[in-house]
């Protein structure tokens, strides 16, 4: 038996619809400007996907609210269809995902050609629906964001640049991809800001809907 000078953490983990099992969360890759449209909203007219990263312990699940985090004026919400590497290596479920970002940091980290660390991969910046297991229900499905009631994003997965299975082969170029990964497939145009006490709804079709409130620190 392992002597830890302190308790070491729990793992972090997603639900997962119609079983009492969950998945455990090994960490979580996240792509940027996979869509198109939200590309040149973000200044870029044709950008190649890339990636980046966030801890695993940045889910936020079970309907817990996140809180807003310090350090910025401007959260931003982005809702993503999120792939689970399961036991064999492949995508083995599928959940509804939102990568929140300290805009302002991201910003200014850019300008400064400077890692995105701070404004992506902060404490609760990515709250994450119950996992679907199997087959995607349906690969050109409508993937949607409201803040409010108010709709703000909506595309459809098959405006993907890479779609899922291109995803997870290019991220195996660059990492050992292994069961407990969690993949952010990046988002739809229509980002925009979040303040505390707005409630987000966020849904693709066939797969659990995610919802939450941003609660004041």
């Amino acid at each position: 038996m392992t002597d830890w000078l302190f308790q070491p953490a729990p793992t972090p983990s997603l639900p997962i619809h119609g079983s009492a099992q969950r998945f455990p969360v090994r960490r979580i890759l996240c792509v940027g400007q996979n869509y198109a449209a939200h590309a040149k909203e973000m200044g870029h007219e044709r950008a190649e996907p890339f990636f980046f990263t966030k801890p695993s312990d940045a889910v936020v699940v079970d309907g817990a609210d996140p809180v807003f985090p310090s350090a910025t004026a401007n959260l931003h919400h982005e809702v993503e269809l999120v792939c689970a590497v399961g036991a064999d290596g492949t995508i083995a479920g599928w959940a509804v995902g939102c990568d929140l970002t300290r805009r302002d940091l991201q910003a200014a980290a850019k300008e400064k050609g400077r890692p995105w660390d701070a404004a992506k991969g902060f404490d609760q910046s990515a709250p994450c629906g119950a996992l679907t297991l199997g087959a995607l229900p349906d690969p050109s499905a409508p993937i949607a964001l409201s803040v409010n009631g108010e709709a703000r994003q909506s595309g459809r997965l098959d405006d993907m640049v890479w779609n899922p299975d291109e995803i997870l082969a290019k991220a195996r170029t660059l990492w050992d991809v292994r069961p407990g990964d969690l993949i952010f497939t990046g988002t739809p145009e229509g980002v925009g800001p979040l303040q505390p006490g707005d409630r987000v709804e966020a849904s693709i079709d066939g797969l659990q809907p995610l919802a939450f409130t941003v609660t004041p620190r």
